[in-house]
């Protein structure tokens, strides 16, 4: 036996040892929770689903409501404080004790250790800092009794504004909670896309983006939903060659049935396109083919093209809690450094997630055969994702590095990396560290999401 193949079945013993669920689960079938299985939301789980309980040996605490206030002297609309700043790091893990890790680290983040000397992993205490508004919790459980599958899982049925699934029995039901977890209402944010080169080189992209998160706003209702969860627009700013390109999204919520509605505005032609492919593989938007348009939010869009398996929870050192990132002190040259990102402001912790093995369907097309996702228990978002090519060949490595915006509060990613590790590359998403802080309950009107709002502010 060769040291690969020796370190590969030791990778899947070690795998299969720290499941907490004792099978797979493949098949798209959703069954309705009972009053019993609701009961548990808020008592031995957290009112989102996650395990209450610390584990065994007090790496992971309990979950105790998460951030409840922001920290003292936060001034709503400055970039936000790290109220964690003074936890003191437990340990650092680089190629040099990587072996005594592996079990709890993702194959991509293994094999960033083992490719690249200069990336590490600085560990840090388990902070279960996740929290939504109250109203998200009970509509969790109001979701939790009606909410199914519908069209083999290519849509969600008897659910708004709380969280589908919180007690999962398959796949399909985590990956359709992080698409409708909670991000607040709607944002305007201005914010920065590097695509990196091997050499450390880079053009910053700079983007305005306005969102309107319909699935969770109050007092929504299943027929004022329809079937559009989400509208999107992205505007780019600079550089000069690429500003006023706008891209408009109505994210459907079941794409069986009706496809994700999107236009474009070139300013040179000063027309509003339709733009079918913005979905699936084709390439995001000025992201220099470094993620596809379904990497977005580390994964967005129709499920239809996989087969979902929920291999089941695991304990892993994850990218957390990442206020340093975040911070306005940095610049985004002290982020953006060759081959990754800077590891001297990235924080990891160890979070139980749900994994989700995501394998390419008979007959679908993807530029990626296979995916495994890790996805946060306490808060739903995708935290890391490895990424695999149709040679069945680890190509790239997703992160997302959230924080608990705390004014809401609600969790999301403050930077996504895509990093590929056949190029020795990576894109950089969301970098607002020169820029000013979102602005989240925004005065946005269904009128500023149609094609006629792409012509009106092309011609400005």
């Amino acid at each position: 036996m060769n040291a690969k193949t020796h370190t590969a079945k030791t990778i899947t013993f070690r795998f299969a040892a720290t499941l907490i669920l004792g099978c797979a689960l493949t098949a798209p079938v959703s069954a309705r929770l009972s009053a019993d299985q609701i009961a548990r939301l808020g008592a031995d789980l957290t009112p989102l689903g996650g395990e209450r309980a610390g584990n065994a040996d007090g790496t992971i605490p309990e979950w105790t409501d998460g951030i409840t206030e922001p920290p003292a002297g936060y001034v709503a609309g400055e970039h936000h404080r790290d109220p964690y700043a003074g936890d003191a790091p437990l340990f650092v893990i680089d190629a040099s004790n990587l072996d005594a890790h592996r079990d709890r680290l993702s194959v991509g983040h293994q094999r960033m250790l083992e490719t690249y000397p200069s990336f590490r992993m600085t560990i840090h205490p388990t902070r279960r800092s996740a929290s939504v508004p109250s109203r998200i919790y009970d509509a969790t459980r109001t979701a939790a009794a009606a909410a199914e599958l519908v069209d083999n899982g290519n849509g969600v049925g008897g659910a708004v504004i709380g969280i589908p699934f919180p007690i999962p029995s398959n796949g399909l039901e985590v990956i359709w909670n992080h698409l409708l977890r909670y991000r607040g209402e709607s944002v305007a944010c201005v914010i920065g896309q590097a695509a990196v080169t091997r050499g450390g080189d880079y053009t910053l992209v700079k983007q305005s983006l306005e969102i309107e998160l319909r699935y969770s706003l109050p007092g929504m209702t299943l027929e004022k939903l329809g079937n559009t969860m989400a509208l999107f627009k992205q505007k780019t700013l600079a550089p000069a060659r690429l500003a006023g390109d706008i891209v408009l999204v109505h994210e459907t919520m079941n794409q069986f049935r009706e496809p994700r509605n999107a236009w474009t505005y070139n300013p040179g032609q000063r027309r509003v396109r339709r733009a079918p492919n913005i979905a699936y593989d084709n390439p995001g938007t000025s992201s220099d083919g470094l993620r596809t348009a379904d990497q977005l939010d580390m994964f967005n869009g129709a499920v239809d093209r996989y087969d979902w398996e929920l291999v089941g929870r695991r304990e892993m050192y994850v990218p957390y809690n990442a206020y340093k990132l975040h911070s306005d002190d940095l610049t985004f040259a002290d982020i953006l450094t060759p081959l990754h990102v800077n590891p001297d402001h990235l924080r990891y912790e160890l979070h139980r997630v749900w994994v989700v093995e995501a394998t390419l369907k008979e007959g679908a097309t993807h530029l990626y055969k296979r995916r495994t996702l890790y996805v946060d228990e306490d808060s739903w978002s995708i935290l890391v994702a490895d990424i695999y090519d149709n040679r069945d060949q680890l190509w790239r490595i997703s992160e997302g590095h959230v924080i608990n915006y705390y004014e809401k509060p609600l969790v999301w990613p403050t930077l996504e990396v895509h990093a590929d590790l056949q190029a020795g590359r990576y894109l950089a998403f969301g970098l607002d560290n020169e820029f000013p802080m979102c602005t989240w309950d925004t005065d946005l009107k269904a009128r500023d999401f149609t094609p006629a709002a792409l012509r009106r502010e092309g011609r400005r």
